[in-house]
C-alpha cells in the first residue's frame, strides 16, 4: 500500500523552494547588489523575513489572536526604524474584537487596520485608521478599542470583509528611556478550543507563509532611486498601498554614494507635525545597525539652526558636526525621512557633498 499524499508536504517543500532560490534576487539580473556587504545583509535579511512570515501565517489565529512585535534590532523589514516600535494580530473580519492599551511615552500612536488577500501576500489597502489624536483615554493613558464590522461608540476601528491584519505603531522621541505603549488583544466572543491541526489548515498556513516572503522578494532589494546624493520630492501615502505603510504619514527617499572622504550635506526645513526622523537604510529597507551607531535622528535629537530649519550630515567618521549620521561602513545607502501628522507637505530637502575634513569649515 502506498504513502498518502499530504497537502502539507507539497507546501513544506514549496517554502523551502522560496527559501532555497531566494538569493537569486539579490545575486543576479538587474537587481543584483553591487558589493560583499550588501550580500550578507541579503541573506541576513531572508532569515529575518522568515522569521517575521513565521509569526505572522504559520502561528498566528484571528480566533484568538496576540500582538507579535514585527520589527527589532534583529528583525528588519519593510522600512524599520530605531524610533519605533511595530506590533501584528490576524483578524477575522467577522468577529469582533477589544484592544486594550497603554500610551506610555509614544509621541505618536496608532492602529491601523490592513486588508487585500488572505494567503499571506501583502495588504494592498488601508481599511480603517485611528491616532493618538483621535482617541479617548482614561486615566495614565490607558484606552480601550473596539474593533469590528458593525458601528461602535467611542474608539472605534472598521473591519471590512477583506480587512486581515491590525498593526500598531508607537513612536518616541527617546526610544532607549521611554517607556514603550502596551497592547492586548481578545475577540469579544471566545472561540473554542481548536480542533488538531489538519492537513488543509497547516498547508494553507505554509503557503501563507511563502507567499509573504516571496512578496517580499519582488520588493527588495530595490533598486536604487534617482540620482545619487539627492532626495525625491516628498509626498503623502495615499490609502490604496502596498504592504503595511502609515496612513497619517508623509514620506521622501533619496540616496547616497560616497567615496571615505566625501560627506552628504543635506539642508531642510520640516513642517510643524507629532514626529519626523531620517534614517539610512539597506536595499533590502532595513536601519544599519542603530544598536552601535548612530545611523537614524529624529526631530528632537538634531540641534536645529538658528532660523528654524536643519542640516544633517552623512557620511563615514564623524565630520565634527552635532548631526552627523554614520554610514556604518557603507559605500552607498537609501535616506528614508518620514513625518507624521505633518500640517502640510516639508519642502524637498537639498543636497551637496563635500570633502569631510571641509564640512565643519564649509557646513
Amino acid at each position: 500500500m502506498g504513502h498518502r499524499a499530504y497537502e502539507t508536504t507539497a507546501a513544506f517543500q514549496e517554502l523551502l523552494d522560496v527559501l532555497r532560490t531566494g538569493d537569486q534576487v539579490f545575486l543576479e539580473g538587474f537587481r543584483a547588489v553591487p558589493d560583499e556587504t550588501s550580500v550578507i545583509e541579503g541573506y541576513r535579511w531572508l532569515t529575518e523575513v522568515m522569521s517575521v512570515a513565521l509569526d505572522c501565517y504559520l502561528w498566528a489565529d484571528p480566533a484568538r489572536p496576540e500582538f507579535t512585535r514585527i520589527v527589532s534590532p534583529t528583525r528588519k523589514f519593510g522600512g524599520d526604524n530605531p524610533d519605533a516600535f511595530y506590533y501584528f494580530a490576524p483578524l477575522d473580519p467577522r468577529r469582533t474584537y477589544r484592544v486594550h492599551g497603554r500610551m506610555g511615552d509614544a509621541c505618536y500612536l496608532s492602529l491601523c487596520v490592513y486588508g487585500g488577500p488572505t494567503d499571506g501576500r501583502w495588504s494592498n489597502r488601508i481599511v480603517s485608521t485611528i491616532h493618538a489624536g483621535e482617541m479617548t483615554f482614561g486615566a495614565e493613558r490607558s484606552f480601550e478599542i473596539i474593533v469590528s464590522p458593525t458601528p461602535q461608540g467611542g474608539n472605534w476601528l472598521r473591519l471590512d470583509p477583506d480587512a486581515v491584519c491590525l498593526v500598531t505603531r508607537d513612536y518616541l522621541l527617546d526610544p532607549h528611556r521611554g517607556e514603550q505603549a502596551r497592547y492586548t488583544i481578545e475577540a469579544v466572543d471566545p472561540a473554542l478550543p481548536p480542533s488538531p491541526p489538519s492537513d488543509a489548515d497547516l498547508a494553507a498556513r505554509l503557503r501563507a507563509t511563502a507567499n509573504f516572503v516571496r512578496d517580499l522578494m519582488n520588493v527588495c532589494p530595490i533598486p536604487p532611486p534617482g540620482d545619487p546624493n539627492t532626495v525625491q520630492e516628498p509626498y503623502r501615502q495615499p490609502p490604496v498601498t502596498y504592504g503595511w505603510a502609515a496612513p497619517d504619514a508623509t514620506y521622501a527617499m533619496g540616496r547616497f554614494e560616497l567615496a571615505e572622504d566625501e560627506a552628504l550635506v543635506i539642508d531642510g526645513r520640516s513642517p510643524r507635525c507629532a514626529f519626523w526622523n531620517l534614517c539610512l537604510w539597506n536595499p533590502f529597507l532595513q536601519t544599519f545597525d542603530y544598536r552601535y551607531e548612530r545611523v537614524s535622528i529624529n526631530g528632537s535629537q538634531l540641534r536645529p539652526e538658528p532660523d528654524g530649519s536643519w542640516r544633517i550630515v552623512v557620511a563615514r567618521r564623524d565630520p565634527g558636526h552635532p548631526n552627523w549620521l554614520s554610514t556604518a561602513g557603507h559605500a552607498r545607502g537609501l535616506l528614508w525621512f518620514r513625518w507624521f501628522l505633518a500640517d502640510e507637505l516639508p519642502p524637498r530637502p537639498t543636497t551637496r557633498v563635500l570633502k569631510i575634513d571641509r564640512v565643519a569649515k564649509e557646513a
